[in-house]
């Protein structure tokens, strides 16, 4: 089953614990956190002080995406406020490796992220280390922006570079229902959506959700 897991950079941050709940609510699968630091991304959001503040408002896995840069500093920040899985930039730091171990060492899972231009063989050589790779189908540091359709190669040979291994493929970045189903073709098993989940109000979180879920079973439903 694919995941879903709606970002909190669309919720009303002026009620996010109950937003969260909200979505919680629906049968999502994980929620995720976009911290951007208006260094790496042209955007500031939040730190782990809010991560901390979300964590006893569900019991959901807490996806935390960090487009920062340096990294290292706050691996054990983010750790210790709650997150369960950690995902980096591969340009994020100098040492991608050693981020990477350092996440899995706070008993986190370790996840990489890919800009639009970034190459998957950076891949390479940290396979054995990741539990999740995150494709951004978007230009990082905003939501609502449209899905970059080239990336759905990208998706389909870091797919084929995973083979066997326990390993997630998300992808951030204008995915809704209408391109959900050939982002999910192509090879992923996770889908970030922002506005898309988010539009209408915690009246329509659950159908956004529900959407978002039949777009990707129906993808399964065609590879058979």
């Amino acid at each position: 089953m694919t995941i879903i897991a709606p970002s909190i950079l669309s919720a009303d941050f002026a009620k996010l614990g109950e937003e969260t709940r909200a979505m919680a609510a629906t049968g999502a699968d994980w929620i995720h956190l976009d911290v951007m630091d208006g260094h790496f991304v042209p955007n500031i959001t939040f730190g782990p002080g809010i991560v901390a503040a979300l964590r006893p408002h569900t019991g959901l896995p807490l996806d935390v995406h960090l487009m920062i840069s340096p990294i290292d500093p706050y691996i054990g920040a983010f750790a210790d406020a709650g997150a369960d899985i950690i995902t980096v930039h591969a340009e994020g730091g100098p040492h991608l490796h050693r981020s990477l171990q350092a996440i899995r060492a706070r008993g986190k899972k370790a996840g990489v992220s890919l800009n639009p231009a970034t190459h998957e063989s950076c891949l390479q050589y940290v396979l054995d280390e990741v539990d999740l790779i995150l494709v951004m189908s978007v230009n990082p540091g905003f939501g609502g922006q449209s899905f970059i359709t080239s990336q759905l190669d990208k998706i389909r040979a870091i797919r084929e570079m995973i083979g066997r291994r326990p390993i997630h493929l998300e992808v951030d970045g204008g995915v809704t229902p209408e391109t959900a189903t050939a982002i999910v073709e192509a090879g992923a098993d996770a889908l970030v959506a922002g506005s898309a989940a988010f539009r209408g109000g915690p009246s329509q979180y659950a159908a956004n959700v529900a959407a978002l879920r039949a777009a990707a079973t129906q993808a399964g439903s065609l590879s058979v």
